[in-house]
């Protein structure tokens, strides 16, 4: 066939879907994922079985660390030195293992995260435990296929007579799965073992008498029995892991906070530094000095307090805002007859005990084959022994070698086994002791031929030889529990007295971005003087607690978070903070178009709809608007503008649990008005666009308005138009649609010089409240739509500003009243 002839059209999607696929599998199978059976990924198994395979046990001299990697990757493990010099190391961190498998000599690492030495410096071997990993390999229990160029056989599981998976836990992350199962204590999980191997139909809670959860390495507090009972259930679950602390009393009236134990995998100096910062900071009143005091002896951390300091207050804070505690979610996936699954604790543990029947079945073929070769040979040497002499006479009658096996095969009836066995018999062995030894012998292996038979024809046997296997490991290696367990998961409540002092104040943001809190009493004395420029306008006033928190969103898609406590005081006269002031990345003519006081801002509850002047609109949850750890620098996008040109409209709270009720009202410059359920529009992240949410009539339209109708109390429009025209009028004079449709007019169209719309408003139905209209002279007019009759869709409304005179209208919003504060 041609070369032409084997070519072939496929598509992209095709190639690249079979591509990916085979990808995924491959890292699915052989990098991220363990083994149910030995908890081992690929790149561990290569090292613990070529140290093996090199004689680098526990019990021999410590070897270099870049021999061992070296041997992994020309042999069994193509792939950079780096990644098994890190899996090498892993496997020897007694922070990250509960029974680490390598011992190291140098530096392996540390709980500070520091990296360990090059691989050139350090020296590693086995550790005594991994010896139990790898306990008859050599007795054909686990099958070998050939490594990657076909020159050396290696193991596709190991032995691992102990439960290595749930003791040493694994973390990983593949192509569609990843996989986080803690570390648990040896001996509990053996007390499971054996109990499970007598009761196969054991329950969940009656295996939970044993396995108590995790035990990680580095101690500290589990809370929360559900999450573990959760996760022992079906793989996933969710704990809260704390550190041990203690508060102690010093002398004058002060206490310092003495950690001994921090939370799994948490980097101790980041910790600390986490800390630090926030006594620098002054978020915490009372801390006076942080000290890392861990040595040889163990970790300890000491956070020394100052003079009549709230020690449960600031402890509870730290817990709340550092890596004291932490939320460990149990994802407990591994390879599991070929295949990712996720796993409970009895499939764990039924799985590890099916593989080690499986192996003491396979090792005892191999003795017993074994046992029964040798016994064969030793009854044909004694049967040799009983006809010495013919034997002997036999042999100095043969030619050489081979015709004396032959001879005695055929006179004696000898296999080729013996006969063999007999030619290469020494003559010292020619002794009646040696006579009685092979007696002996082969009485033992007769007793051991009929154990290795009963073994294997009697399935109790097995349980029994298992049983006492898994009773001698939990002997020689078990430890007492790290981890402490307690039921529920203590709520943290922070005394916020510890960092902010509680009290009310007025807060006030414009549209240009100034924001100000003053005392109440500054408020009242300054009458009706806000401290702002005759051009800018009230966006937000109102009395506020300091304990409370701040989102202000702007225009160009962007959310600015404060805690009240943070906003500069000021005087109510004073202008106050300017947002640029702090805040990095805002235009220069950035607005403020909408702010939200929230109690808790650890509960941000409800979502936003949002609409854009280029017509698009999307829901977004504000828990996706929590703030960042720079929120005092930068601030976070709440959506992405398509253009420079597009602006965002206005944004909107909701209650997302009454979403059903809600309908979407838009208008647009060149007056049409649509109307349409709000569970239209998707819920999408913060960084989106969103989608279409109106059919724009021409390049030059624009949406101008957007408002939220609640179906059960209906609201009223109001709007304003480019030639001083208002109007409002029931919401049922638009009629329900669709998303993305034109709409209907909201306005009646001229020959000439046609009403546009520039601004909307939702008001209360039954007793609306006043609007204020900014005009593009920066002039401000009231407006109480109560003085003007409510009017019909096709009505053009009533003239209320002279735009010749006093400017075109730019701007609508709610009058804002005068805040009383007594």
């Amino acid at each position: 066939m041609s070369e032409a002839g084997n070519i072939q059209e496929i598509s992209l999607e095709t190639v690249m879907g079979d591509r990916f696929g085979r990808y995924s599998k491959s890292i699915i199978q052989e990098r991220a994922l363990p083994d149910i059976r030995d908890g081992l990924k690929p790149v561990q198994r290569r090292i613990l079985f070529a140290m093996f395979k090199d004689g680098n046990t526990y019990d021999k001299a410590f070897r270099k660390s870049a021999k061992s990697v070296g041997n992994v990757m020309g042999n069994f493990h193509p792939h950079g030195d780096s990644s098994i010099y890190e899996a090498l190391v892993r496997m020897s961190q007694d922070w990250k293992l509960r029974a680490p498998l390598i011992e190291m000599h140098g530096n392996n690492g540390s709980i500070d995260n520091d990296p360990p030495a090059a691989m050139r410096y350090t020296e590693a071997r086995l550790s005594k435990l991994a010896g139990e990993m790898l306990r008859d390999l050599d007795k054909d229990t686990v099958e070998m296929v050939l490594n990657f160029d076909d020159t050396e056989y290696e193991p596709t599981v190991l032995p691992a007579h102990f439960p290595n998976l749930l003791v040493n836990g694994s973390t990983g992350i593949s192509a569609g799965y990843a996989t986080e199962i803690p570390p648990h204590n040896l001996g509990e999980v053996i007390d499971a073992l054996v109990y499970l191997l007598a009761h196969p139909k054991a329950t969940l809670d009656e295996l939970m008498d044993f396995v108590k959860g995790p035990d990680f390495p580095t101690g500290g507090i589990v809370q929360g029995i559900d999450g573990i009972r959760s996760a022992y259930e079906d793989g996933r679950g969710r704990i809260v892991v704390r550190a041990k602390t203690e508060i102690k009393p010093l002398k004058a009236g002060k206490s310092q906070i003495e950690i001994s134990e921090i939370p799994y995998e948490v980097n101790k100096a980041a910790l600390v530094k986490k800390i630090d910062e926030i006594r620098l900071n002054k978020d915490v009143a009372g801390i006076a000095e942080v000290r890392d005091e861990s040595d040889h002896d163990g970790l300890s951390i000491v956070i020394e307090l100052g003079k009549d300091a709230n020690a449960q207050g600031i402890l509870a804070y730290l817990f709340k805002k550092t890596d004291l505690q932490i939320t460990y979610n149990f994802n407990m996936v591994a390879i599991h007859n070929q295949r990712p699954e996720r796993i409970g604790l009895k499939t764990a543990l039924s799985a590890f005990l099916e593989h080690q029947i499986e192996i003491i079945t396979k090792r005892t073929e191999f003795d017993l084959a074994k046992a029964q070769d040798r016994q064969h040979i030793v009854a044909g040497l004694i049967k040799a022994m009983s006809i010495l002499d013919q034997v002997i006479a036999t042999i100095r009658a043969s030619e050489d070698r081979k015709s004396a096996k032959q001879n005695l095969m055929d006179q004696y009836d000898f296999s080729e086994a013996q006969a063999e066995a007999i030619v290469t018999m020494q003559l010292y062995r020619l002794t009646n002791t040696d006579v009685t030894q092979l007696q002996k012998e082969f009485d033992d292996l007769n007793q051991k031929i009929a154990q290795y038979n009963l073994i294997l024809s009697d399935p109790k046997e097995l349980r029994k030889v298992l049983r006492n296997e898994l009773k001698a490991i939990r002997k020689e290696y078990a430890t007492d529990r790290m981890t402490d367990i307690e039921d529920e998961v203590q709520e943290l409540k922070i005394d916020q007295t510890v960092t902010v002092v509680d009290e009310d104040v007025m807060l006030l943001v414009s549209k240009s971005g100034y924001v100000k809190r003053s005392s109440i009493r500054s408020y009242t004395a300054s009458g009706d003087e806000n401290g702002l420029r005759e051009d800018d306008e009230i966006v937000f006033v109102d009395r506020v607690n300091t304990l409370q928190h701040v989102f202000m969103f702007t225009d160009r898609g962007n959310v600015v978070y404060r805690p009240v406590h943070e906003i500069a005081e000021v005087r109510w006269k004073e202008a106050g903070e300017h947002l640029s002031q702090t805040i990095t990345g805002l235009n220069p003519d950035e607005l403020i178009i909408a702010v939200k006081v929230v109690q808790d801002v650890d509960q941000l509850d409800g979502e936003w709809v949002v609409a854009t002047s280029d017509g698009l609109i999307k829901r977004t949850k504000f828990n996706d608007l929590a703030p960042k750890s720079t929120y005092r620098k930068k601030p976070t996008p709440f959506i992405k503008l398509k253009s420079d040109s597009a602006y965002v409209v206005d944004t909107m709270w909701f209650d997302e649990t009454k979403v059903a009720q809600y309908e979407v009202v838009l208008t647009s410059y060149q007056a049409n008005g649509l109307r349409y359920a709000l569970d239209e529009v998707p819920v999408s992240g913060a960084r989106t666009a969103g989608v279409k949410a109106m059919a724009l009539s021409s390049e030059e339209d624009m949406i101008t308005g957007l408002a939220l109708n609640d179906t059960q109390q209906p609201i009223a429009i109001a709007l304003m138009t480019n030639r001083g025209a208002f109007k409002w009028m029931s919401i049922d004079e638009l009629p329900t649609t669709s998303r993305a449709r034109k709409g209907v007019a909201v306005m009646r169209e001229l020959k000439r010089d046609s009403h546009r719309v520039v601004a909307m408003l939702g008001l209360d139905a039954k007793q609306p409240s006043p609007v204020t209209v900014l005009t593009s002279s920066d002039k401000v007019f009231d407006i109480n739509p109560l003085d003007h009759p409510k009017s019909q869709r096709y009505s053009n409304g009533s003239f209320v500003i002279d735009t010749q005179k006093d400017g075109v209208p730019v701007a609508m919003h709610k009058y804002q009243v005068q805040v009383v504060t007594s």
